[in-house]
């Protein structure tokens, strides 16, 4: 990766708290925590809005993926009565399929198939684009609370992992190919030294499989090398007015999405996405 970084713009307003931020094609799809429109569409070249759509019968947004092979999207609904994966097309249809687990984070391996980070315990469930469960996988006993989960082209997984300062590690994580065991790690204890996280909540990957942190309460994005030793912080505290809590990075066009989010009384109020050139 270059070795600056450039604030370019936020994409649309100020407004309800962001649950996730992708694109495709020509566009920028950003999720937020409301009634209705919560998909707002943007231009990727203007950043003007372009439309709205509403998301019938959903709630308790968690993440937002996109998949270029299928030309489809991905969210995860992590409402304590659904939860479930929301397949939408690009314009309008959309079909569900249930995890049967909390689902967080999201991701689409090299197989175009759909990773689903189960927080609560503690698994990676990969399914097909229209549902169909292929595999389970469950990590480690000290990988507790993973928030998202990246399958690298060597078949291993990168997850981060930890949730306030009251649980035990704030990690980024190398796991073997069966997700078994940790081969690399970086973080440890919830804090704010260079080596430190807290509530390192979502990742992306470069085409090298260099790793982009979201750390939230420490408000910056961090840069890992493919065997998360540190490098540098992409994003530092004073370029973000909120918590990083989201990422999406479109590696042909060289931008950084960084969605983020304010915390008040106990809850995300809200949110915006601001976007780097790197």
């Amino acid at each position: 990766m270059n070795r600056w970084t450039c604030c370019l713009c936020t994409v649309g307003q100020v407004g309800p708290a962001v649950c996730g931020v992708t694109s495709l094609g020509d566009e920028v799809f950003v999720l937020r925590n409301k009634e209705s429109d919560q998909l707002e569409v943007y231009d990727i070249v203007t950043y003007r809005l372009q439309r709205c759509v509403t998301l019938s019968n959903a709630r308790g947004f968690a993440d937002l993926i996109s998949c270029e092979h299928y030309y489809c999207m991905y969210i995860s609904i992590s409402d304590p009565v659904v939860t479930c994966i929301h397949r939408v097309e690009v314009h309008g249809a959309a079909t569900q399929w249930p995890v049967n687990d909390m689902p967080a984070g999201l991701s689409v391996n090299k197989l175009h198939n759909v990773l689903v980070t189960c927080t609560v315990v503690r698994k990676i469930k990969e399914f097909s684009s229209h549902g169909d469960l292929l595999r389970e996988m469950t990590l480690p006993d000290d990988v507790s609370n993973p928030e998202h989960a990246i399958e690298l082209t060597t078949d291993q997984f990168v997850v981060c992992h930890g949730i306030g300062c009251g649980n035990a590690l704030h990690r980024v994580c190398l796991l073997s190919v069966d997700c078994t065991r940790v081969v690399y790690s970086h973080g440890w204890q919830c804090g704010s030294d260079a080596g430190q996280y807290n509530v390192p909540a979502r990742l992306a990957v470069d085409d090298n499989e260099y790793v982009l942190v979201a750390d939230m309460y420490n408000r910056r994005v961090t840069l890992l090398s493919p065997t998360l030793n540190y490098i540098r912080q992409v994003v530092s505290s004073d370029k973000l007015k909120w918590g990083p809590c989201r990422l999406h990075l479109d590696i042909q066009r060289r931008r950084l999405y960084v969605a983020e989010n304010e915390w008040k009384e106990g809850k995300f109020t809200a949110g915006r996405v601001v976007v780097f050139s790197i």
